[in-house]
């Protein structure tokens, strides 16, 4: 597919300039990027898509969970090499690559589910898990710095966060997609085509849009550089907090329908609200987070999202093991993690842009590697619930990320630069 207006990378634009906007910053070229947000959003899919591929290829907790595993395991393996590919062809032509990738990711289910036999359904199933993780290491990598071309460094932690808000709007959105088809049609997987013709209109119009990026990272850039990168005790924890995070997302994403079905009988077409109940209030957090983060200082957000993480699993914890509890606790907790865990990217993503913005390729693709917390909880979460026989375990494992968030937030200073520690709010 051929790429227009390549980028104009011998045009430097610093990205270490500070309280100032950047040239070319308009909504006509800012609209093409944000719709690429809503597309990385389809990644989110994998929760619900997760539980009916359960039922239908009658499998365990753990099992299904293993298909989560299967996206977010390539974040570990093409996160910082796709670094590296940013400084070579410029971070709008990787983003289009990897609109490429999601959309052959969004054809094989089709291609799959009307296939009669049910083994190469499932084989095909693989294949798209594998291409949704490879298309969306290679959108998270570059969107993000992509990104930040576009607006200033005081405003990066705002406008990140919108991005997120609006790459909510399609999180949410799959379960309720996936539930009418499955009730209208029989065919919980339309929701694929629908999401496969707005990855081709995205495509085509960010394709279209002309941005100047920032000239490409100092020095000579390699893998081994990426990863020396984590000796750096901000980075190193920045990273971790984006695990935590991505590990507490995914996580309550693939479990909130499980925890439903458990206490209450429902089936998965009714509790899979639970996850659009999450995703509401994840996206009203980003909407909230894409305001109030100009306001408030990185540490005084953090603690607000950890304080209301750290209530939800009191909500889970209760609603699970008291004996008639009321429903009322469970939607609270899925409220409370939602809204919570909006921001918690954007924070820890942009202290470690921020910190050493010389680096910011190098850096994203480091920091994206941390998405790899996706495919470490929920198999954990699922061989915890399988030995427990229920979803407590997934809780308990969930809470540990939660704590680490927690603590990141009270301790606040060590994710704080030497040259920014003259700045009290932070």
């Amino acid at each position: 597919m051929g790429i227009r207006g390549l980028t104009k990378r011998g045009k430097h634009m610093s990205n270490a300039s500070s309280g100032r906007t950047r040239p070319g910053m308009n909504i006509r070229a800012l609209a093409p990027v944000m719709i690429s947000f809503f597309i990385m959003g389809f990644v989110d899919l994998v929760g619900i898509a997760a539980n009916y591929v359960k039922d239908d290829f009658s499998l365990t907790d753990s099992q299904a969970n293993l298909f989560t595993s299967m996206v977010f395991f390539w974040f570990l393996i093409f996160s910082v090499p796709t670094g590296l590919l940013m400084n070579r062809i410029g971070r709008r032509r990787t983003v289009l690559i990897s609109i490429i990738v999601t959309s052959a990711a969004l054809i094989v289910p089709v291609i799959g589910y009307m296939q009669p036999s049910k083994d190469v359904r499932f084989i095909l199933m693989i294949i798209s898990f594998c291409l949704l993780g490879i298309g969306n290491t290679l959108m998270q990598v570059s969107l993000n710095p992509l990104l930040s071309n576009l607006v200033s460094d005081d405003k990066l932690a705002s406008t990140l966060t919108l991005g997120q808000f609006v790459k909510a709007i399609a999180s949410f959105i799959a379960p309720i997609l996936a539930g009418w088809m499955a009730t209208a049609f029989g065919m919980w997987w339309l929701l694929y085509v629908i999401f496969l013709v707005v990855a081709i209109v995205g495509y085509a119009l960010l394709a279209a849009d002309h941005i100047e990026e920032a000239a490409p990272d100092k020095g000579k850039t390699s893998i081994a550089r990426c990863f020396a990168l984590l000796k750096d005790p901000v980075v190193l924890l920045c990273f971790l907090g984006i695990v935590s995070h991505v590990g507490i997302d995914v996580g309550i994403n693939t479990t909130a329908p499980k925890i439903l079905m458990e206490q209450t009988g429902q089936s998965l077409s009714t509790a899979g609200i639970a996850t659009s109940v999450y995703f509401v209030f994840r996206t009203i957090g980003c909407l909230t987070g894409s305001v109030t983060l100009q306001r408030l200082s990185n540490k005084t957000a953090l603690r607000i999202c950890a304080v209301m993480m750290t209530l939800s699993v009191v909500c889970f914890t209760v609603f699970i093991t008291v004996s008639q509890s009321p429903v009322f606790l469970c939607y609270l907790g899925l409220a409370l993690v939602g809204f919570g865990n909006s921001n918690v990217f954007s924070l820890f993503l942009t202290r470690g842009l921020l910190h050493m913005p010389s680096r910011q390729n190098e850096i994203s693709g480091l920091m994206m590697m941390g998405l790899i917390g996706g495919a470490i909880f929920p198999p954990l979460m699922g061989l915890a619930s399988d030995a427990v026989g229920m979803q407590t375990g997934a809780i308990a494992v969930m809470s540990v990320g939660v704590v680490y968030v927690l603590v990141i937030a009270i301790f606040h200073g060590l994710i704080v630069s030497k040259n920014e520690k003259v700045n009290p709010a932070d």
